[in-house]
This record gives structure tokens, C-alpha cells and sequence, in this order.
């Protein structure tokens, strides 16, 4: 089950060959990214271990399974995966509840998606317990449907996420628009074969074919992203 919402198919304004927007949350949509690595920090000092700041770029984007496992690894705490992964989940929903600020630009874009009646969908690879907790922050009914890490066999930087995503608003991959932060879930959305707007957070992320690179929310809207279809064929 990857969706809270039935699809809508695939309405576009007239004229416009974009057929749905597909949007990440953490370090997207919600100024999250450090909170999952204050997070991380907190949790491995009460096992003893103090994380070195530059695994911040390999564990950024997820998925949370990758992320446990190399901090597992880089620092040899006596903790299994699963264990971790429920520390982690209780840490930031604990975290998320205390606040959760919008990316600049974020509110503005989702009321112009709805606003439009743009197909959107909401793709991350955290899992279902936290997609729903933000949710209630970003407003549920401003997507159409919502795709959690935990609910897809292989999530980013596989394009599983986004083809879900795609086929459960029967829309055309090639004809979605996708907005992320990370080089990971990037990834993802090109191996979808998506058009790429990235947003970077915390990391670099470099322009390449069929990507454009922006350097806030503010600079995206319903114009440039119906632009990117013919641009970018």
C-alpha cells in the first residue's frame, strides 16, 4: 500500500505536458535534514560514539536502512539495525513535534499545485509513522498520494519510489516533474526517467541533462515547472 489518498489520473491544464508533480519531503518541503542528523548525533552519544560531521554527506537523503548501517559500521556500536532504526523513528518524531519549519517557498507551491488541480504526490524514504506526523504540517489534502520508504521493496536511490508514485496518479515518469534536495534522491528520479529540479540541502548537487539546479523553492512555480517539459525533451 503506498497510498493515503486515491489517485486522480492524469489532468493537466490544457496545453501543458506536465501531468503530475512529484516532491520529496526531508530538506524539500520541511527544513528537516539537520534535524535527522542532530537526530543520529544524540542517539550514538548515549551508545558511546561521537559521529565525525563529514559522514553527514554520505548518511544525508536516506534511506534510514543505508544511513544505520554505515553509522553502524563507521562506528562499531554494539546495536542492530532494526534496533537503531526504531531510535531513530522515536527521535525525530519527538523532534518533529517540538518543530517543524517549511522550506522557503514550500507553502506557496503546494497552494498553487492544489490551487491548479496539478496531480501532486508526496515521495520520501522515511517511513510511513513520520510521512504522516509531517503531513499534518504540510496539509494532507494538497497531495493526492504518498509514497513512504518503508513501503516500496527498494527505495531511493532506487526509482521504485517514483515509479510508484507515477503509476499510481497515471502519469507518464517522462512527464512528471520531481523536486529534491539530495544527490541520493535525485538518483532516483532520474533513473525514473523524471524531469529533475534540485533544491540542494546540505550537499552540492551539479546541473546534467533533464535536471535543473535552483537554489530555493521560491525560484519554482507552476510556470517553471510546465516549462521544464519543453525545454528539457
Amino acid at each position: 500500500m503506498t497510498s493515503t489518498v486515491p489517485a486522480l489520473g492524469t489532468r493537466t491544464a490544457e496545453g501543458s505536458a506536465l501531468q503530475a508533480v512529484l516532491l520529496d519531503m526531508d530538506g524539500t518541503l520541511v527544513d528537516t535534514e539537520g534535524f535527522w542528523w542532530d537526530v543520529e548525533t544524540e542517539v550514538f552519544a548515549s551508545l558511546g560514539h561521537t559521529l565525525d560531521d563529514s559522514w553527514r554527506h554520505v548518511v544525508v537523503g536516506g534511506p534510514m536502512t543505508r544511513s544505520a548501517r554505515f553509522l553502524i559500521e563507521a562506528t562499531g556500536a554494539d546495536i542492530t539495525l532494526a534496533e537503531l532504526s526504531v531510535l531513530l523513528n522515536d527521535g525525530f518524531e519527538e523532534r518533529i513535534g517540538r518543530d517543524l519549519p517549511l522550506m522557503p517557498g514550500a507553502a506557496r507551491l503546494l497552494a498553487e499545485l492544489s490551487a491548479h488541480e496539478i496531480p501532486t504526490a508526496l515521495v520520501s524514504a522515511s517511513h510511513r509513522r513520520i510521512i504522516d506526523r509531517v503531513l499534518k504540517s504540510l496539509g494532507p489534502h494538497h497531495f493526492d498520494l504518498t509514497v513512504a520508504g518503508d513501503e516500496v521493496p527498494r527505495t531511493k536511490p532506487h526509482p521504485d519510489p517514483y515509479l510508484a508514485a507515477a503509476a499510481g496518479l497515471g502519469a507518464d515518469p517522462a512527464r512528471c516533474a520531481v523536486v529534491e534536495d539530495t544527490a541520493t534522491g535525485v538518483a532516483a528520479a532520474e533513473a525514473a526517467g523524471c524531469h529533475v529540479v534540485a533544491v540542494p540541502s546540505v550537499a552540492p548537487i551539479t546541473p546534467a541533462a533533464r535536471r535543473t539546479v535552483v537554489a530555493s523553492l521560491e525560484e519554482v512555480d507552476l510556470t517553471f515547472l510546465r516549462g521544464l517539459m519543453t525545454q528539457m525533451r
